[in-house]
């Protein structure tokens, strides 16, 4: 791969020709697997963001292997680069969704409506969406405008550290599921696994945004003094960091995301929940007494917290009331969301 060989019009080094294509082929395969495994596991709901976001970072992939080749061209450059940019925040997405879902399964334990968890975090990563979008369309289009680059490397830089924040926080919330169930003896393989997937693949995009972070952070201070030496121009000028604290970290996110399905592991249907007992019950979901607007607008509830009240039913309280879920336990491993397969425990289908 080459470096700080020499530059073209918009790259600052001689960029690979091959490796884009690479990416956006193992990227493109991983898609076609996550589309599989959401209809296999009938998880649309919940992980449609692997979806959406593999096709923007394959497109982005697909988009600098074209770009490479034609290293004059503005309108590829500023394609690819924003492609590539906006990709990891909306797989980012799924991992809310996942969340969501887990609290579903676990509503005793759960921090907020389990159903609103992606909207506090979609709130956020609009934010982040908006900042890397003209943050990538101005700093690509800069061509030495110093004001530009400016203003360009300072929106990339505060989505950046913004989607990092958010996903610090995410990790605690996490965290405290897994807590909970910790200390109500309800970790059961299938929510250790969850929560273990959960952290590996949050971590894998908080290295990218460090990496991110100081990119753009370099960006500023060249801009700012004028000078860019040591690692500023190390970083600013290598191509390898890209594939490796960009590209690779969100690869190898969306493949832990095929191998460790959460399809495999909890239910589709968003009313099964885990009871105390580790039985897994039917029961009626997380229902809120407020209007829809309000569980959106307020998803954590403060009106709630302040008045000492809850907005839900508390139905867990009430596990006797709601039948055993049919088709066997994903807590012991003998469940599953594929339609007509045998669950050899209960010698029926799901």
């Amino acid at each position: 791969m080459s470096s700080s060989t020499g530059s073209t019009e918009y790259y600052p080094y001689h960029p690979d020709r091959a490796l884009p294509a690479v990416f956006a082929a193992i990227v493109g395969a991983s898609l076609g697997l996550h589309t599989w495994q959401n209809f296999r596991y009938r998880y649309w709901r919940v992980t449609f963001f692997m979806i959406w976001g593999g096709a923007i970072f394959m497109s982005g992939w697909m988009g600098r292997s074209f770009s490479v080749k034609r290293t004059t061209n503005l309108g590829l450059y500023i394609a690819q680069y924003m492609l590539v940019y906006m990709g990891p925040p909306v797989y980012a997405a799924a991992e809310y969704k996942i969340l969501g879902r887990l609290m579903h399964y676990l509503p005793m334990h759960a921090t907020l409506h389990p159903g609103r968890v992606v909207y506090f975090f979609v709130y956020l990563g609009a934010v982040v969406e908006v900042l890397t979008a003209l943050g990538a369309a101005d700093l690509s289009a800069a061509k030495g405008d110093r004001a530009l680059l400016k203003k360009g490397a300072s929106e990339l830089a505060a989505g950046v550290v913004l989607q990092g924040a958010v996903e610090l926080l995410f990790v605690a919330l996490v965290g405290h599921v897994h807590h909970r169930c910790a200390r109500a003896g309800m970790l059961t393989r299938n929510v250790r696994i969850v929560c273990m997937t959960l952290y590996g693949t949050s971590w894998l995009v908080m290295l990218r945004c460090v990496f991110r972070a100081v990119e753009k952070f370099n960006i500023l201070h060249m801009v700012s003094t004028g000078s860019c030496g040591g690692t500023c121009e190390d970083i600013l000028n290598t191509e390898w960091y890209l594939y490796a604290f960009d590209a690779a970290p969100m690869v190898l996110f969306t493949l832990w995301l095929n191998l460790m399905h959460p399809g495999r592991f909890l239910p589709h249907d968003s009313k099964r929940y885990l009871d105390y007992d580790k039985v897994e019950r039917m029961g009626p979901g997380w229902t809120d007494n407020r209007p829809k607007i309000m569980s959106i607008v307020d998803p954590l509830n403060f009106e709630a917290m302040i008045k000492g009240q809850p907005s839900h039913q508390k139905f867990w309280l009430e596990g006797e009331t709601w039948p055993i879920a049919d088709g066997g336990s994903f807590a012991r491993g003998t469940a599953t969301n594929v339609i007509g397969k045998a669950c050899p425990e209960c010698g029926g289908k799901s």
